[in-house]
């Protein structure tokens, strides 16, 4: 038997879900690119066991999360989008979605990588609190004070209407 049965299909089938996922926690396509490739081979070499009776995509999120946290840790990544572009000429007009897309990659640029993972979790993905805490091996308590302290933060640093 091979023992990456099954990897391969489980790879097409959530590839592109954990792709978002890994974006959101980056804000970057090509450190997303690059997150994604570090957790899948985890994910490989764990296979054997999370095939039978493990859940891998719940593994391949964690690890999504715990990898962003300790690259900021370690080699101190600097996560794009730190700078917002100048403002539009007076004749020019923008869309308000697009200006609004921009306030917000801004404002979780901004975010501690646990803030941004807990607003990724909870309010992209839609994970209860319970489902975060797990995927982020913290305490319900901890998902609750960090949601708290990253909506804050998001609304100081974005438009009002944003987050309201």
């Amino acid at each position: 038997m091979d023992r990456f049965e099954g990897f391969h299909e489980f790879v097409r089938a959530r590839q592109q879900s954990l792709m978002r996922t890994a974006y959101l926690l980056t804000g970057d396509a090509h450190l997303a690119e690059d997150l994604l490739q570090t957790v899948l081979t985890r994910v490989a070499a764990h296979w054997a066991k999370l095939a039978d009776g493990g859940n891998p995509e719940a593994y391949a999120r964690r690890a999504l999360v715990n990898q962003t946290i300790s690259w900021r840790r370690r080699k101190r990544v600097e996560l794009p989008g730190a700078e917002l572009p100048e403002r539009a000429e007076s004749g020019q007009s923008h869309d308000e979605a697009t200006v609004r897309r921009i306030a917000l990659h801004h404002a979780l640029a901004q975010l501690t990588p646990k803030q941004r993972a807990v607003i990724v979790l909870r309010f992209y993905e839609d994970r209860t609190e319970h489902e975060t805490a797990q995927l982020m091996g913290v305490s319900i308590g901890t998902v609750k004070s960090q949601t708290h302290y990253a909506l804050s933060k998001l609304r100081a640093l974005a438009p009002q209407e944003v987050y309201r």
